[in-house]
């Protein structure tokens, strides 16, 4: 996702002439675009993509969990 954003802030940049990226040629703002591109393909390949929401969701079932066993245990009583 970086590297998107990377991508089109590169884009926005060359094509309003700003700075040293305006007077850069296409290729090197394509060529980040082409990683971007590799890269999920990689990741939906290889799996990481499953893994990371699977821990996501690993995860708030473990906070959920926590919090629900925070609200079950007795508090200062009261006289």
């Amino acid at each position: 996702m970086y590297l998107l954003g990377l991508a089109v802030l590169l884009s926005l940049l060359k094509l309003a002439g700003m700075g040293p990226v305006g007077e850069w040629p296409w290729w090197p703002i394509l060529g980040v675009y082409a990683a971007a591109s590799a890269w999920w393909v990689w990741a939906d390949w290889s799996g990481y993509t499953k893994r990371k929401a699977e821990e996501k969701i690993e995860l708030r079932k473990k906070e959920r969990i926590q919090r629900q066993k925070k609200t079950m245990q007795p508090g200062p009583r009261r006289r």
